[in-house]
């Protein structure tokens, strides 16, 4: 039996990309019915001119306000409105494999999961974004999530990239939560697997993410990830791991070696200045990292910096945390 779906996409400021998007989701040739919703919030760019544009071009997509512009927000709103009984989610930057969703149904059935995901396959499309994809699915990047990697077995996952849902079992959990403006994907799949349900990856399921394309957006999304999965890990600790330590404890190391180094050196003790091994090492590790990632000979010049955006702002970001006025709120 072929399943009705309904595709959820929470759209701000993706001029560059929501039509590709849309374009894969509709080129899937899916048989059973489908339908997309376009959740979008306010833009800076023509997101919504383009939305509009693609709605009056095809019956099967509507367009929906989602005035708070968060992400969570927006996907309940499109799931709210969904029609159908399985819920696929696609990002307005991210574009499907063939055959995802029709893949993706038939993982529901077969493993009674109440989420299915696979990989996300992120490829850049300039030098810099080259870099960010390459540090994205290296294990010297984010560290070796699932699924940023391609050997990845099948099987039971604490998390997975988007993913594709029963709409009831989403609803009796109370949809994504609102008030988590990142990690939302993850704290969701914590409370279904919570729940006794099963949240399941698969490598059959690709799909192309296109990262930021600025080293000033790179570093304000890994900041602001990194505050916000010190709430997620504040709400429920037993999440913690050595993976989600590693990068503020190398932001304490790194930047406390360098300062007591720097004291040491002004005040000529060769115990502190020993400190400077901890900021040396790191710089090591990025020049290691540098040398055995496959990228192109430009996209290299950019990877020491991209590495440590990446570790440093998502570090400092978790030991930072949110501002007191975001906890209360909470």
């Amino acid at each position: 039996m072929v399943q009705s779906v309904s595709v959820v996409m929470p759209i701000r400021n993706e001029e560059a990309h929501l039509r590709a998007a849309v374009e894969r989701v509709i080129g899937q040739g899916y048989e059973g019915d489908l339908e997309i919703l376009l959740a979008v919030a306010p833009s800076s760019d023509r997101t919504r001119e383009i939305a509009d544009e693609l709605a009056a071009a095809d019956p099967r997509i509507r367009v929906l306000d989602n005035p708070k512009g968060f992400t969570p927000v927006g996907l309940n709103i499109a799931i709210q409105a969904a029609r159908h009984d399985v819920i696929v989610r696609v990002d307005g930057h991210g574009e499907l494999s063939p055959g995802y969703i029709s893949t993706a149904v038939r993982l529901l059935e077969e493993t009674g999961a109440a989420n299915v995901g696979g990989l996300m396959d992120a490829q850049g499309t300039t030098p810099l974004s080259e870099a960010i994809a390459a540090a994205y699915n290296s294990k010297l990047g984010l560290g070796g999530g699932g699924f940023h990697i391609e050997d990845t077995p099948a099987g039971p996952a604490d998390t997975v990239f988007l993913g594709v849902f029963r709409k009831d079992v989403l609803d009796s959990v109370g949809g994504f939560d609102e008030s988590l403006h990142r990690a939302q994907d993850w704290e969701l799949n914590y409370r279904l697997r919570a729940a006794g349900h099963l949240v399941y990856f698969s490598p059959e399921l690709r799909v192309v993410y296109r990262p930021r394309n600025s080293y000033r957006a790179l570093l304000k999304q890994f900041f602001t990830t990194g505050q916000w999965r010190r709430e997620v890990a504040r709400r429920h600790p037993d999440t913690l791991s050595l993976r989600y330590l590693a990068p503020p404890l190398a932001v304490a190391g790194v930047g406390g070696g360098f300062a007591v180094g720097l004291l040491g050196l002004v005040l000529r003790s060769r115990l502190l200045t020993a400190a400077l091994v901890a900021p040396l090492v790191y710089l090591a590790f990025l020049t290691a990292a540098t040398a055995t990632m496959e990228v192109t000979p430009r996209a290299r010049l950019h990877l020491p910096l991209v590495l440590g955006i990446m570790h440093m702002a998502w570090g400092y970001g978790f030991i930072k945390g949110l501002p007191e006025r975001t906890d209360s709120a909470r």
